[in-house]
């Protein structure tokens, strides 16, 4: 590989004699070439030319760069020209940390903020890594908190974003904030809100939360009368984290006294299913509410909706999302902010009464009550949705790199947020068989040209790697999330779907019906 192979500007293709292996002379460049930087050691996804002695940060801000190679200890450091103009500013460098597709999308939103110099994903995947949007880091274990420490002091983060939830529950945070390094995320204790749905049920019901009715069982037997005595349809919920797959709406008794005895005699989702809670099914409309918090101070994101089922009609069984759109018209400005007083507020209080005060984003499914109107608790996520982050993220115009560090810092009061006009959608292809057994490693074409269907059009990846000839696979059940904006939700639905059928992938489907509630139905016609 050569520096060439980036397309690199020709001021830039000096750089390529230092990264010859056998090269052991050292050289210098100054330049003020804005989209990318070389720092450490690059390592490639799937079988492509790995280049061993440089990173590519991509995105970085336009400033006088003075690389330097020093060929006896093959990495290359970069420093900050005199004359850059970002002294007075705080420009930050942030780890984002995962690799799906909320995490693809955190990373193009934070790369568009203008106070944010490089993005880091670790380990992030194939198709953050080729997009540009981030720097993907594969070989740091974000598991091991020492590690994701001595890598921040390295390259200077400023700010750590954590995208899934259990990183979260193991910690990370917490450890991070004690090394003194500005992290968006829960501690683990607050974490538990979404850890352990008894613990957010019994929150619910210390502060006066609005949610469904609910007992909470280890015993089977015990497990079983209480549904016998409540009736069908009812649902059941594994307490602890289960993919996104922890929960069974039984239409029926048997399906209920099934449910029971796989979490907790056949122990399917491990110790994670140990202890059930049963609740009462809510008829309704449901809706996805996101807010800031910073441990004291709430604001609220742009409404959004999910599509949990994973087939058309909201049928088949539950996935971790199907597809989402933002605005959600089922949230209205005066439904948010009854979401924020009677929910989200007492919430924010309750956990700080409670001596583990909550940062981060707090993702409240909701249950719109068809016999009422008002909105109830269905569960807490402790981070951006996925697919609802996607939509939420292309819309965003405000800095989000700011937005979110103020919140690490307890200093969100008085911020607001910009939206773009207009709508979003996302819809989610996943792998055949999906949520249940699936082939990996199918391969998936004309992503480019599904890119260009329209501007407004971005594909974020969630399970994509690179096989030998340099072609995009899957590697997941939900492996794409097409998303485009549109000046109302049909024209977003109809850029999405446009693209989507730009994409050829046998081993794939998606639900043809994304926006459904909010739509009138257009028939698309099967794919050939």
């Amino acid at each position: 590989m050569s520096c060439a192979t980036l397309n690199l500007p020709p001021s830039l293709k000096l750089l390529n004699s230092c990264f010859q292996p056998s090269n052991k002379k050292s050289c210098f460049l100054s330049s003020s070439f804005s989209s990318v930087s070389f720092v450490g050691p690059l390592t490639s996804y799937g079988n492509k030319s790995s280049w061993d002695s440089c990173h590519v940060i991509k995105g970085l801000r336009s400033f006088p760069i003075v690389f330097k190679c020093v060929a006896q200890k093959s990495e290359l450091s970069v420093s900050v020209g005199a004359g850059s103009n970002i002294a007075s500013e705080k420009r930050l460098v942030v780890l984002v940390i995962g690799g799906g597709g909320r995490e693809h999308a955190l990373c193009y939103a934070l790369q568009r903020s203008p106070s944010c110099d490089a993005v880091f994903c670790a380990p992030g995947n194939a198709g953050i890594s080729n997009s540009g949007n981030a720097t993907c880091i594969p070989e740091l274990d974000i598991s091991d908190s020492s590690a994701v420490i001595s890598f921040c002091r390295k390259w200077g983060v400023g700010l750590v974003v954590v995208g899934p939830e259990a990183p979260l529950v193991s910690g990370l945070a917490n450890d991070l904030v004690k090394a003194g390094i500005p992290t968006f995320g829960p501690s683990a204790e607050a974490a538990a809100l979404e850890g352990s749905k008894n613990f957010m049920k019994n929150l619910c019901d210390k502060y006066k939360i609005p949610t469904a009715k609910y007992q909470t069982f280890t015993d089977p037997s015990s497990a079983k009368q209480y549904i016998e005595d409540q009736g069908a349809p009812i649902v059941i919920k594994a307490d602890g984290l289960a993919a996104g797959k922890g929960v069974i709406v039984a239409m029926t008794l048997e399906e209920a006294y099934e449910a029971v005895d796989s979490m907790l005699v056949k122990s399917v989702f491990g110790s994670a299913g140990c202890c059930v809670v049963i609740e009462e099914f809510l008829e309704g409309e449901e809706a996805s509410f996101f807010a800031l918090v910073d441990g004291e101070n709430a604001i609220p994101l742009e409404s959004a909706q999910d599509h949990k089922r994973v087939g058309d009609g909201d049928t088949g069984p539950n996935t971790g999302g199907m597809g989402a759109y933002s605005p959600a018209p089922v949230l209205t400005k005066e439904l948010q902010s009854v979401v924020m007083q009677t929910i989200i507020h007492p919430t924010v209080k309750g956990m700080a009464a409670e001596g583990c005060k909550f940062v981060g984003v707090l993702y409240a499914g909701l249950m719109i009550e068809k016999k009422t109107g008002l909105p109830k608790l269905i569960e807490y996520n402790v981070r951006f949705g996925d697919p609802e982050c996607q939509v939420l993220m292309v819309r965003l115009e405000s800095d989000l790199a700011q937005v979110l560090l103020a919140a690490s810092r307890g200093e969100l009061s008085g911020v607001s947020l910009k939206w773009s006009p207009g709508s979003a959608m996302v819809v989610v292809m996943a792998s055949k068989g999906y949520p249940g057994s699936y082939e990996k490693g199918t391969v998936i074409q004309n992503l480019e040209e599904a890119e260009n269907v329209a501007p407004t059009v971005k594909i974020f990846h969630a399970g994509t790697a690179l096989n030998s000839d340099g072609n995009f696979i899957a590697t997941g059940g939900r492996v794409l999330g097409v998303t485009a904006t549109g000046r109302d939700l049909e024209e977003a639905r109809d850029r999405a779907y446009q693209a989507v059928e730009e994409i050829n992938w046998p081993g794939g489907f998606y639900r043809r019906d994304i926006g459904w509630r909010a739509l009138p139905q257009k028939q698309l016609a099967p794919k050939k």
